[in-house]
């Protein structure tokens, strides 16, 4: 029969205090230990989640929380709801989510990557724009298989706003490697104000179009969005408040006793002689 292990000898393993654990003897029974075991894993635990989120590059995003469901006019919330889920992540497929601008793709794709750094996984968040450009500008072979690594080893690369420019040959090349060796491997997470239809405007001329949406969409969950700009929304409304600002008529205070007189200081009249 297998002697069970100690689980504070289990817990101080998975830690590696390997001068702890040399004198294990010596300590296994002193009060100290258990909360001294504890710190060190919580204190291991913030300082993952802070170098997780750093390495993220989330930026700044609205909470799920506050997102306006009732604005679009087209949304699977239960669908975005199992996003959340981070299901995909664990089963190692991809997410794409469709729409035009303004709509919420980019606050739903943030709020997905800040879960899946809450839980645990590496992420990384970038524009595709920024992420092709430093790849094409890569100095050198070596440099750029760093930077193809830098992208291809997160848990999770969300790869935001493909649609918003049109790319070189070159730049569609080094998306497709990026997808390919992820593929099967890692999660992505896309957000496009594209259908898949318009891509070869996106990448005009490029050979890999074809098979660079099939590696995206093979086991991916598709969510389309649909509705006006949110962001028109709120600079419309923003707009009407400060037209009724101005419009409002000035509120201006009686003038007392003790004001002064209209065009300068209050001063008794000079009586001359007659």
């Amino acid at each position: 029969m297998t002697a069970q292990i100690d689980p504070l000898l289990a817990r101080a393993q998975a830690l590696k205090l390997h001068g702890l654990l040399a004198h294990w003897e010596a300590v296994a029974t002193c009060p100290w230990l258990p909360p001294l075991i504890q710190w060190e894993e919580e204190e291991r635990t913030q300082r993952s989640l802070q170098r997780r989120l750093a390495n993220a590059h989330l930026g700044r995003f609205k909470p799920l929380a506050d997102f306006d469901w009732t604005w679009p006019k087209r949304v699977e919330r239960a669908a975005v709801e199992e996003l959340m889920s981070l299901a995909f992540v664990r089963e190692v497929s991809n997410a794409i989510l469709i729409g035009p601008n303004g709509v919420g793709k980019t606050t739903i794709a943030r709020n997905i990557a800040y879960q899946a750094v809450l839980a645990g996984h590496t992420v990384r968040c970038t524009s595709a724009g920024q992420m092709l450009n430093e790849l094409a500008g890569a100095d050198g072979d070596h440099a750029l298989r760093q930077r193809l690594a830098s992208y291809a080893r997160p848990r999770l690369l969300l790869i935001d706003e493909i649609g918003y420019l049109s790319y070189s040959n070159r730049h569609a090349d080094l998306l497709f490697e990026i997808v390919s060796r992820r593929y099967q491997e890692k999660s992505t997470l896309v957000t496009t104000n594209r259908p898949f239809a318009e891509w070869g405007d996106v990448f005009p001329n490029a050979a890999c179009v074809v098979s660079l949406i099939d590696r995206l969409v093979h086991h991916a969950e598709i969510i389309a969005i649909e509705g006006e700009s949110y962001r028109l929304k709120e600079a419309k409304e923003y707009a009407e408040q400060r037209r009724r600002q101005r419009a409002a008529p000035q509120v201006t205070t009686p003038p007392t006793a003790d004001s002064p007189a209209p065009g300068g200081p209050n001063v008794s009249p000079t009586h001359h002689p007659g």
